[in-house]
């Protein structure tokens, strides 16, 4: 009776080949919350406008048209991270750099906020709330304008605000620059085996939690307007915020 133990190397490097030739990344959704109903008056609609830029590109905007309608787009995230004409394939533990920036595309100064979402789906496109989206790993830059709010922010989620006021054309700091991503290579352990008798011996089935399964980023932006900014913030966003005496540029209390 013999252990196969040895073969346990080669399922595992070939689990984690098929995990990452199916892995895949979400698109970007700009769901904005512009100003609170409670200061509408004060604010021209049809001025309000942001867009989300990959790399310097525009991948999602919602800008006012009026009449109640507006002016959408959407493409997805880390299209271009890979080489694709190559075959390149997402490799586990590697840092990935990509640009994210949120550009005020309207005509009013703003002040902006961004939930970015991580999570796993299985084949089906179903979410697993049973797999950890701490292993998909995203590097905020904070150094530069942003803040995080802890008090809202979970593995799942991060909430972060824009604490300089966005003037009209203006693109916030890099969210996500150099290492912006990276799947931790915990993923290739994530394993459960399960042995069986037969008449050649015990054999030892490996199954990786995470095979088969694509990760999603998706970025949220929203923004209000700088006139009445503490108690806009506080009615469209629910957070008590600081704003400087130039009305230039807010923190979180």
């Amino acid at each position: 009776m013999k252990k196969k133990i040895p073969v346990v190397p080669t399922v595992l490097l070939s689990a984690a080949a098929l995990l990452l030739a199916g892995s895949t990344v979400g698109s970007t959704r700009a769901a904005l919350t512009y100003f609170s109903e409670n200061y509408s008056a004060s604010v021209n609609i049809s001025q309000i406008g942001v867009s989300i830029e990959e790399n310097g590109e525009i991948v999602s905007s919602r800008d006012y048209a009026g009449n109640d309608q507006w002016n959408e787009t959407s493409t997805s995230l880390f299209s271009n991270l890979l080489d694709t004409e190559s075959g390149e394939k997402l490799a586990l533990g590697k840092k990935y750099d990509d640009s994210i920036t949120v550009k005020n595309s309207g005509s009013i100064d703003t002040f902006v906020r961004v939930i970015v979402t991580k999570s796993w789906q299985d084949r089906e496109g179903n979410k697993d709330t049973s797999l950890d989206p701490a292993l998909i790993q995203l590097n905020f830059l904070t150094d530069n304008g942003w803040q995080i709010d802890e008090n809202a922010s979970t593995a799942e989620r991060t909430v972060l605000y824009y604490t300089n006021l966005l003037s009209p054309g203006e693109s916030t700091a890099e969210l996500l620059g150099e290492d912006a991503l990276s799947i931790d290579s915990a993923v290739g352990t994530k394993v459960t085996q399960t042995e069986t008798q037969t008449d050649e011996g015990t054999v030892i089935t490996t199954e990786y939690a995470y095979d088969g399964y694509s990760f999603h980023v998706e970025v949220e932006a929203d923004a209000v307007q700088t006139h009445n900014a503490a108690d806009a913030i506080k009615s469209a966003w629910g957070v008590d915020v600081n704003v400087s005496e130039d009305g230039n540029s807010i923190s979180l209390r």
